[in-house]
């Protein structure tokens, strides 16, 4: 999925329009705090894979 500039730039006005300019910053921050979340829970998840994985010492 390659998005040039100009779909980004589409994408950030319907945003702008749909949501107000004082309403993105907050959306942002909780996209990146789940964003976050979700690649530590990922983490986890292949250390425990890791974990079983390997032979017994």
């Amino acid at each position: 999925m390659n998005l040039g500039f100009g779909e980004i730039a589409l994408i950030v006005f319907v945003a702008l329009l749909l949501f107000g300019p004082k309403k993105l910053p907050e959306l942002g921050k909780a996209a990146g705090k789940t964003l976050k979340e979700f690649k530590n829970a990922t983490k986890g998840i292949m250390e425990d894979d890791e974990k079983q994985k390997a032979p017994p010492k």
